[in-house]
């Protein structure tokens, strides 16, 4: 009879769990002008072990690259074409043709992500994303694909309105009735699954003084009390996901599954972006990729088996906003690693994460409630916030009006302004016109930004006043 000592068992262990994980995937964006071919691409993805790979459009050169491969792949209708499709059956039927049928099953389509993060868009699209699901699967249903492709759409943490503590996670009240039931009964009916974004760098950013470095990266820390169910996290990735799956209870909805479309931690950043570093990177992303792949699940769904796709493949030189927006690639547009991180079972039986001798920000975890929804996605953090006296940031009047558009929707998206004022309803939604609203946006992101120099410029649709803008009622912030 073999006799194993305790190590011996140990790594016997080990390599049970290692077979019996979640997925890894990667989201390729391609929102610069260095990037090697789509052919070269495919080769990188391959000789990595990536077999998994999310798009953010249905180029034909990356569909083609794809084909032959055993390389799964989300496509994405975008938010600009939301109303076409949920409109017209013919529009969903042309696109699905062109963009889907055309490659599947060469080209191993799995899924098609419709819109993303559309409640985050103040282009008010949020009432035609169910009708334009509904269509696409409708167009899938033609092709016979219905049962090989499913329907999603990404939804951003801000469709939360509660998230702390976890198992108090609820869905914004108005967006339940007209949004979150059909789209809920909808995934159930089709067998599909919801699709979510969570960034714990951006929480971590912005409330760098409470939260545990430790804890945003899964390393070691004595982890924080669920006080409605007892529950202990030690990682606030697992916090935010177990808000999603509280807040789909609410609803009674325990049955729809998560895919976790886009997460990640930037490499570089501005001065005031707490915590963007290659060493940080380089532990959220391997440490995530250990915790998937072995199987971990959540404290509220142990068992859940989830698939990430970590963003993103390449450092995009041309997107907008602050350093990190161009700085959260896995790879460098010629194709050497960033930091190195496996992407496999069997290059995590070598994976060690080496956090340096230099102390943390912070050493404990969270000491006060810590609400990852309303952290701002490019927030100030424990920075010391600016000496200067009292300046605001406001639109430009005389920009045009698309380019001002562009700004707020990046503002209240992934610039993590706190637009909930100017939303219907809000205090600050009237007067009800794009200068005000990309001015209180654009105030924000700026004050968020401790006023830091170029954080009030958005491509010059914006700048700085001295004096307090007034529209309507409407108070602007000085400091967050």
């Amino acid at each position: 009879m073999l006799r194993l000592t305790l190590p011996a068992i140990s790594f016997f262990l080990t390599l049970l769990t290692l077979t019996d994980g979640g997925s890894i995937g990667v989201n390729y964006g391609r929102i610069a002008n260095n990037l090697p071919s789509a052919v070269k691409v495919v080769q990188l993805l391959k000789s990595n072990g990536l077999n998994r790979v999310k798009v953010y459009d249905t180029d034909p050169a990356v569909l083609h690259a794809l084909s032959g491969t055993d390389i799964k792949v989300t496509v994405d209708l975008p938010n600009q074409q939301l109303f076409a499709a949920a409109r017209s059956l013919s529009f969903a039927v042309a696109w699905v043709n062109r963009n889907v049928a055309a490659y599947h099953p060469h080209t191993q389509i799995e899924a098609i992500a419709v819109g993303n993060e559309v409640f985050a868009d103040p282009g008010n699209t949020t009432k035609f994303l169910v009708p334009a699901m509904k269509n696409i699967h409708q167009a899938l249903i033609r092709f016979n694909l219905h049962n090989q492709i499913k329907v999603s759409s990404p939804i951003a943490l801000a469709a939360l309105g509660n998230s702390y503590p976890s198992s108090a996670g609820s869905f914004r009240p108005e967006l339940i009735e007209p949004v979150f039931e059909p789209m809920l009964r909808f995934l159930r009916e089709t067998g599909s699954y919801l699709m979510v974004n969570v960034y714990p760098f951006f929480a971590y950013e912005s409330n760098a003084d409470v939260i545990s470095l430790d804890y945003a990266l899964f390393r070691q820390n004595a982890g924080v009390v669920d006080p409605g169910n007892g529950l202990r996290y030690f990682n606030l990735f697992d916090a935010q996901i177990d808000a999603v799956f509280a807040a789909l209870s609410a609803l009674k909805y325990n049955d729809v599954e998560i895919v976790v479309t886009e997460t990640g931690w930037p490499s570089k950043g501005d001065n005031n972006e707490v915590g963007a570093s290659v060493e940080n990177a380089a532990a959220y992303n391997g440490n995530l990729v250990r915790k998937i792949l072995t199987g971990g699940g959540t404290p509220l769904r142990p068992k859940a088996d989830l698939t990430v796709y970590l963003f993103a493949l390449f450092n995009e030189n041309q997107k907008f906003g602050p350093t990190s927006e161009r700085n959260f690639g896995l790879f460098y547009p010629d194709e050497r690693k960033v930091y190195d991180i496996p992407f496999t079972t069997e290059g995590l039986k070598d994976y060690h994460d080496r956090p340096s001798t230099s102390p943390s920000p912070s050493t404990a975890a969270p000491a006060t409630p810590v609400n990852p929804v309303t952290a701002p996605s490019t927030g100030n953090g424990g920075v010391s916030k600016s000496s200067a006296a009292n300046t605001w940031c406001v639109a430009n009047p005389d920009a045009q009006k698309e380019k001002l558009q562009v700004a707020l929707d990046f503002a209240c998206g992934e610039g993590g302004a706190d637009c909930r004022p100017i939303q219907p309803g809000a205090t600050c939604y009237d007067p009800n016109t794009l200068v005000a609203h990309a001015s209180f946006a654009f105030n924000s992101y700026y004050q968020k930004k401790a006023r830091a120099g170029g954080s009030c410029y958005f491509g010059g649709s914006a700048y700085v006043v001295t004096q307090e803008p007034k529209y309507g009622n409407c108070e602007f912030p000085t400091g967050y």
